[in-house]
């Protein structure tokens, strides 16, 4: 009687490379990409801080605002017409605490008589 041998081949497991190629991968950002990003939100942060400086905190939200736009414009940032409203708003936030300061002789507002 004859009997036969049967070998199985054993399959190698694929590379790890093979795996990565088949996942999907997230979008790479480039190191451009990222500071454009920054750069529009301290845009924006700039405009947002300009705005509240002129009703309430200005002493402080005022050379916040003009920092973050004079940062983003010099970043790049894409949303250029927004800081320069933000640079704009913090150099008011300013203006309104020096009159202010001049009219009433202290740096707080008073909304009664």
């Amino acid at each position: 009687m004859r009997t036969t041998q049967t070998t199985l081949t054993r399959q190698t497991p694929r590379s790890t490379d093979d795996l990565k190629d088949r996942r999907p991968q997230p979008p790479r950002t480039t190191h451009r990409e990222a500071t454009h990003r920054e750069a529009d939100g301290m845009a924006v942060a700039s405009f947002v801080l300009g705005l509240a400086g002129l009703l309430i905190f200005n002493v402080v939200l005022g050379p916040v605002a003009l920092v973050l736009a004079a940062l983003a414009l010099a970043r790049g940032t894409t949303r250029r017409g927004r800081a320069l409203l933000g640079l704009t708003l913090g150099a008011a936030d300013l203006i309104v605490l020096a009159a202010l300061a001049t009219t009433d002789h202290t740096l707080s507002w008073s909304l009664g008589s």
